[in-house]
């Protein structure tokens, strides 16, 4: 007799591997060293989060804030030729890194939605349809789904923030065309990630270090998963493909 399988299926075949950051166990997060790096160590997505320049650039940083105490300020108060250069644009992460890769966004600052998606139409279509655009608002990634259909969109909030239970919201989740929902990776279960794949919704899983806990998700069924630990990230979902 066959031995009953332990991995349960994954809707996203392999799952994707996002370096969060930029490889950040290896090199400075969020840098052009640190996205290409990732890249050559296996990844198959890139993490990072995005602002708006005064000027109307698309940014990647984590906490939209630079300079030092008092003279701190946020990015959307500066101008992109005034900011550090190891911030880069979105623009020239394309212009470095090419386009075949998935690449997901945590949108910081709404107003920098339209910049995302106007570099990414300007980099090719394979660009859009490997964007995965995250937010904590429901109604706001709604109005994305109505304004750009052909982008992944995906719910990224706690699980005590979801308001009538898992399964109302993965119904609510397909209604509006929403593909994904991001959790911590101690929120997911292989039943709760069931669910979401019984309303053909991916389920994503952040924050996942080791190989032990990589290994887990990957057993229960998560679609993707974000990691600093590109090395380590990488031979988990090898195993699995």
């Amino acid at each position: 007799m066959d031995p009953v399988p332990t991995r349960l299926p994954s809707l996203r075949r392999p799952p994707i591997a996002f370096a969060h950051r930029g490889a950040r166990a290896h090199a400075p997060e969020n840098t052009i060293e640190a996205f290409s790096l990732g890249l050559r160590l296996g990844a198959t997505g890139l993490e990072s989060d995005i602002w708006l320049t005064a000027d109307g650039v698309a940014v990647l940083d984590h906490d939209g804030q630079i300079g030092r105490r008092p003279r701190r300020r946020g990015i959307e108060r500066v101008d992109r030729a005034d900011l550090p250069p190891s911030i880069p644009t979105l623009a020239e992460l394309y212009e470095t890194c090419g386009t075949g890769f998935e690449l997901s966004l945590d949108i910081k600052d709404r107003a920098a939605a339209g910049a995302v998606m106007a570099d990414a139409a300007a980099a090719g279509p394979e660009a859009v349809g490997r964007l995965w655009i995250c937010h904590p608002d429901l109604e706001l990634l709604a109005d994305w789904r109505r304004e750009w259909p052909d982008v992944h969109l995906v719910h990224s909030t706690p699980l005590a923030r979801i308001d009538g239970g898992p399964e109302r919201h993965a119904a609510a989740l397909a209604a509006i065309g929403i593909d994904a929902m991001n959790l911590h990776h101690t929120e997911w279960t292989g039943g709760f990630i069931a669910l979401f794949h019984r309303f053909e919704r991916l389920a994503f899983a952040w924050d996942a270090q080791f190989d032990r806990v990589i290994a887990d998700v990957l057993d229960a069924g998560i679609d993707a998963v974000y990691s600093d630990h590109v090395d380590v990230l990488t031979a988990a979902v090898d195993r699995v493909a």
